[in-house]
């Protein structure tokens, strides 16, 4: 075979480098994606509604504040505060979950609480593991000024909540590596278990999950509470933390690693020595059985804790999820043994990288089953696919496949060439051999030889023998095209398994367009149209008839904006020194709520954010005063909402 000059200029030696280099760019790209796309988890659980609404009035405290969500959360004995005006705590003690049907957790207040604005601060964790928070405000009587100041960082946020979105990157990627490493041992290349690149690469991975598991036990408890990297040794915290779902998860991975310890030294131990074909195959279907089990079992501790676990269906989605994961292993963990195996490893054959082109393409059907399952699951609808953060990472997700399955194809295409070419060297290699065999002078010829000598001729020989052929390799374009071909692949899958990873940190789209709707259906009016209002007033005094109207948008339940305009003699503006409104439910002894408009210009005063608490036949009083002694109060009865 014509050996050809190496690609894009560089020797076979520094192709690894090169190699290394490009890898190295690659993963500090992602590690670039994964933090400024690692905002705090957003609101998996998401608050649908309360009592008080947002925003609104009340006449007098409530002796509660209930908060609805919309899936199962866990929450602690602060996990609700409600803060008077002046920030001190307005409520009596822990909140306690009201069994209604829906998901519902009031707190009691004290009573005689004073006018005022109140504000609820909650956090809580959601069923899918991830932290959730929010604040909202409320008024008795009247809105007032209000001392309290709420964190800026969301739960889940700052150095903690990077920290450990780093770990579960990791925590990923180091399975992909353990059971895609495997797997691709076992069923593609068994020789590759006496390899020492390969051995190197899934013992990392081991260790990489391992310490990755380990972070995030150490960070759950700051990560979903306090936020402060100091309390990640606090073994109250840490206590707190194996005691819930999450925490059970993370234990059970770190016993299967235990397990999975004792595959690999059995794996690179007793299987990458074992001679004897007949007993090699047993122990093949003993450890692919093992390995299969190991590694359902650990994907199944992600399925058990995060999306898969809550929503709807749960009891099907943890097994697509399963199956999901361990795809994903199968397809990049193989692709990066692959390209470990090409770069390091010269006497890998064009069979084992066929048979791990068969794997990565029941790999993809795999994926494809059960991302469609996942996709239906989490969004619910396509309008989500675009409106919705996670929709919109969803698709970039799909577009990295499309290009990931397109390069394999590439791939696949230098593997037959790489096929043919080795099946001409094989001939070309055997009767080179039998030229040297009858070339050779016998044994009885040369008389007797050293044994020691001719042993150290041997190994000679073969290093010598295997440095040709992995030169020869190495300037082979076909080889050569192969290894671009599955570093453009590998280069790919670790953006992809960023956005994976980003992906189980998003609010699903179902989710998101629920909290949506229910938040809209909170604050929109239960009946739309403007309310407009003309009243006459004589306060008595000189130049003191004259008009007001009024006009109400949109005239309904939740927020308001109010114009006032006073129109003296002939429909003419009239400037007047002060204007008030109070609105009042007398059937529900609600108010007076007093309203005090900003002039605009002559004869023209507004009011925005007037809050009308709930539906019904309210009396719109309009006190103006046109003179230092001189005022009256008009007053027309309007139904709102």
């Amino acid at each position: 075979m014509t050996a050809t000059a190496p690609p894009f200029g560089l020797s076979p030696i520094r192709r690894p480098l090169a190699a290394v280099a490009l890898l190295a760019a690659l993963i500090s790209l992602l590690f670039g994606l994964v933090l400024a796309g690692a905002s705090p988890a957003s609101a998996h659980a998401a608050l649908t509604g309360s009592n008080p609404q947002d925003g609104s009035v009340v006449a007098t405290a409530p002796k509660e504040v209930t908060l609805n969500f919309s899936e199962q959360i866990a929450m602690g004995e602060d996990s609700i505060r409600v803060l008077d005006p002046s920030g001190k705590r307005a409520d009596t003690g822990s909140p306690r979950e009201l069994r209604n049907g829906t998901v519902q957790y009031g707190i009691t207040l004290h009573s005689g609480l004073p006018d005022g604005t109140y504000t609820v601060a909650w956090q809580a964790v959601s069923a899918d593991s991830h932290p959730v928070s929010g604040a909202f405000t409320f008024s008795v009587g009247a809105p007032s000024q209000t001392t309290v100041t709420l964190p800026s960082d969301e739960a889940g946020g700052g150095l903690v909540g990077t920290l450990y979105g780093i770990a579960r990157y990791a925590a990923y990627a180091g399975f992909v590596l353990l059971a895609g490493g495997s797997a691709f041992v076992l069923a593609c290349w068994q020789r590759g278990a006496g390899a020492r690149p390969l051995q190197r690469l899934v013992v990392r991975g081991w260790v990489t999950l391992t310490a990755a598991t380990l972070a995030m036990l150490l960070l759950r408890s700051p990560y979903t509470g306090s936020g402060k990297l100091a309390d990640a040794f606090d073994l109250d915290g840490l206590q707190s933390v194996l005691d819930t779902k999450p925490g059970a998860a993370l234990v059970s991975r770190l016993l299967l690693l235990g397990a999975s310890a004792l595959f690999v030294a059995v794996l690179f131990g007793a299987y990458a020595k074992r001679e004897d074909e007949k007993e090699k195959q047993d122990l093949t279907f003993g450890l692919a059985i093992g390995g299969a089990v190991i590694a359902a079992g650990i994907a199944g501790t992600w399925a058990l804790a995060e999306h898969a676990s809550t929503g709807i269906q749960p009891g099907i989605a943890m097994p697509v999820d399963v199956l999901h994961l361990l795809a994903v292993a199968a397809w990049l963990g193989g692709l990066t043994a692959l390209l470990v195996a090409l770069y390091r490893t010269p006497d890998i054959t064009s069979r084992a990288v066929r048979r791990f082109s068969r794997m990565a393409f029941g790999s993809v059907l795999v994926l494809t089953a059960t991302g469609l399952y996942q996709s239906w699951r989490q969004l619910g609808s396509w309008s989500a696919l675009t409106d919705t953060r996670y929709g919109q990472l969803l698709l970039i997700k799909v577009a990295l496949v499309a290009v990931l399955v397109g390069v394999a194809w590439i791939s696949r295409r230098w593997t037959g060439r790489l096929a043919g070419d080795e099946a001409r060297a094989g001939d070309e290699a055997g009767s080179s051999e039998a030229d040297e065999e009858a070339e050779s002078p016998a044994a009885g010829d040369t008389g007797e030889v050293d044994p020691e000598r001719a042993v150290q001729l041997t190994r000679q020989r073969a290093a010598l023998t295997a440095t040709k052929e992995k030169r020869a390799r190495d300037a082979d374009p076909e080889r050569s095209g192969l290894r671009r071909s599955v570093m453009v692949e590998t280069g790919i899958a670790v953006v992809l398994l960023a956005v994976t990873t980003i992906l189980t940190s998003t609010e699903p789209g179902r989710t998101e367009e629920e909290a949506a709707r229910s938040k809209s259906a909170v604050a929109a009016p239960l009946t739309g149209g403007q309310i407009n209002l003309s009243m006459p007033f004589d306060t008595g005094g000189q130049n003191g008839k004259g008009t007001v109207r009024l006009d109400v948008t949109p005239g309904g339940t939740g927020a308001n904006n109010v114009h006032v305009w006073v129109d003296g003699p002939g429909d003419r503006p009239m400037d007047v020194p002060e204007v008030k409104l109070a609105f009042t439910l007398e059937s529900k002894d609600i108010g007076p709520l007093p309203v005090v408009p900003e002039r605009i210009t002559t004869g023209h005063w507004t009011a925005g954010g007037v809050q009308i608490p709930m539906a019904g036949d309210w009396k719109v009083t309009v006190t103006v005063r046109t003179s230092d002694i001189d005022q009256t109060t008009v007053d027309k009865n309007v139904k709102i909402g």
